[in-house]
């Protein structure tokens, strides 16, 4: 059975496993105090700009998703940006992802914020087969500081 709820401080352990397992696969690393303070920020009741929900599947957590909402100059209301979503290997092909966007879309929708959006990497082609079909792909190109 699969069961979608906000993130709390008793997932701490899990979590971390699973955000392991997202940084590698996007080949990245993060120091330890970053990866406190994110779980931290993610689990404050006070931060209301931020949230995160895992999946469950038959009681083990099996992935995440993080969204931020925030203000935009071309609209009067917030935007919701999903930052982070990870599936373990094991569970891919549940419904877990999907549920976890769905999760993420009902939030916005709630909070009058329907404006939804994430990016990937462009090799990510399992997930982006899923993106595909609950979203529109846009034609805009990602570009970082350098210096």
């Amino acid at each position: 059975m699969l069961l979608i709820r906000p993130l709390t401080t008793a997932d701490r352990a899990a979590w971390e496993t699973l955000w392991a397992g997202y940084l590698s696969f996007y080949e990245s690393t993060v120091e330890q105090a970053v990866t406190d303070a994110t779980f931290t920020r993610l689990t404050a009741p006070e931060a209301l700009e931020r949230g995160a929900f895992v999946a469950e599947l038959d009681g083990a957590v099996v992935g995440f998703v993080h969204f931020i909402f925030h203000a935009h100059n071309w609209q009067a209301g917030d935007v919701c940006y999903l930052q982070d979503l990870f599936v373990s290997e094991a569970a891919r092909g549940k419904g877990a992802a999907r549920a976890l966007i769905e999760a993420v879309y009902g939030t916005a929708d709630a909070n009058g914020t329907p404006s939804v959006y994430w990016m990937t990497q462009e090799f990510n082609h399992t997930a982006r087969a899923l993106y595909d079909r609950i979203g529109a792909k846009t034609p805009f190109i990602k570009y970082v500081r350098t210096t």
